[in-house]
């Protein structure tokens, strides 16, 4: 039998706490024994004096098993179970191409996914911006639309890692959220509760990336890769570029329609295009659904020209209650902003710095995303055409677009865009797109 305050004492001296320890501690999270005041003890005295990987991985793993685990060998999948990750940022709309396109070569992905908080969007807003568009589907609807399909798109549901619900939110309100450790067991519990194979992390690094320095950035890479695979997940991470918005849309309904467009062919930008083929590429070498990288891309890149990867985004959207003509009929379904004003560069030169954060803000403020998780989402407001980092620009030409409800919004967001970027006389030595990979 274990005293709780006991493993307080142990983590706050620096001890190393037992797996059965984690567990007694995670189940008290879960069903209210352990107080708040407790919980937020702990969270303190990780965030000093860290957690072993053995510890991480034990604290994973009891988060995870907090509620539901998702099962899917009962339907005899003929490939692996599959799901990326990304710690988030501005534009980006990867996951709504990368699901479709890994179902399109043999993966199923069950992909559960967040909401905008922050700068950042969520995957879900985007979602919900389609009408009828149903993100929380039973679970019987939920494995039915990943057994047909391929793939299903969906919120995280309450029954899966609820010990991480009850202990991120006091995290949040007590300063500890910054733990690289709580960080990968909050991010891998809800992931692998989820019953996956194969995980691809994409880590963000730069001016609108979830952690401080790219330094951080790799350590939180490197730890959920050891978790991952050392939780019983082929797990492996890559590390890409947030010092500029990863496509040219940021908002909800206009990135719905950019990745449906890319889905189609229509417009493919590069850097969002690597990015979503390095992650998928990733993915089907882990999950043995191609021999080697360029296999890999050999195959996502005729899923694309073919049309597969569009006809499976379309068949998910059906299946989960949206329109069936959204790929042919965009401007009847997703919801427009009245107000539609170009954003003039203030001087001539190279676009040389983004506050890539200030982005993500500018689209909060205009309704776009959420200051408290209770606000609503305005879906038709954001930025499109965001001009890229190197890109010169001649006084006045227009470096982004903005869709916003007012006139007054969409004036505050024009100067918000014009502080965000930093223009130069010279052209800006360009970013890598993807930085490392860290496999097992």
């Amino acid at each position: 039998m274990f005293l709780t305050q006991e493993i307080i004492r142990k983590k706050r001296d620096g001890g190393v706490m037992s797996a059965e320890e984690i567990q007694f501690f995670v189940r008290g999270i879960t069903d209210g024994s352990v107080s708040e005041g407790q919980i937020a003890a702990l969270a303190m005295a990780v965030f000093f004096n860290d957690m072993s990987m053995d510890e991480r991985v034990a604290f994973t793993l009891a988060m995870r098993d907090s509620g539901e685990v998702l099962d899917w060998k009962s339907l005899n999948l003929p490939g692996p179970v599959m799901d990326k990750h990304s710690t988030g940022g501005v534009g980006d709309v990867v996951s709504l191409m990368l699901g479709p396109m890994i179902a399109a070569c043999g993966g199923f992905v069950p992909m559960i996914s967040g909401r905008g908080l922050g700068h950042t969007g969520g995957t879900l807003d985007k979602f919900d911006s389609i009408p009828g568009y149903c993100t929380v589907p039973d679970n019987t609807l939920f494995r039915k639309v990943v057994q047909d399909v391929g793939v299903a798109i969906i919120g995280q549901t309450a029954s899966l890692a609820p010990s991480d619900k009850r202990f991120y939110s006091i995290r949040d309100v007590t300063a500890t959220v910054e733990s690289v450790a709580m960080i990968t067991g909050s991010i891998l519990s809800k992931k692998l509760a989820a019953g996956l194979d194969v995980l691809a992390m994409d880590v963000k690094a730069g001016s609108g990336a979830f952690m401080p320095s790219y330094e951080k950035s790799v350590e939180l890479a490197e730890s959920i890769v050891k978790v991952g695979n050392g939780a019983g997940t082929l797990t492996s991470a890559l590390l890409t570029d947030m010092n500029e918005s990863l496509s040219p849309w940021a908002g909800n309904a206009v990135e719905v329609r950019g990745a449906i467009d890319y889905l189609t062919g229509k417009f493919r930008p590069a850097r969002l295009h690597e990015v979503t083929m390095a992650l998928c590429a990733e993915m089907l070498v882990m999950g043995k659904l191609a021999a080697n990288e360029a296999d890999a891309r050999a195959k996502l890149q005729a899923a694309l020209d073919s049309g597969a990867a569009a006809e499976r985004f379309a068949r998910m959207v059906t299946a989960l209650g949206g329109p069936a003509d959204l790929l042919e009929n965009m401007d009847k379904h997703l919801e427009k902003a009245p107000i539609i004003l170009p954003v003039p560069a203030p001087r001539a030169g190279f676009a040389a710095k983004t506050d890539c954060r200030g982005l993500g803000l500018a689209v909060v403020a205009l309704g776009g995303g959420r200051r408290r998780p209770s606000d609503a989402i305005d879906f038709a407001v954001g930025l499109t055409d965001l001009v890229e980092l190197g890109q010169p620009l001649q006084a006045g030409q227009p470096m982004a677009t903005v869709h916003a409800r007012t006139q007054a919004a969409a004036e505050q967001a024009v100067r918000e865009v014009q502080a965000a970027y930093e223009i130069a006389d010279a052209a800006p030595a360009v970013n890598p797109i993807v930085y490392r990979t860290i496999r097992p």
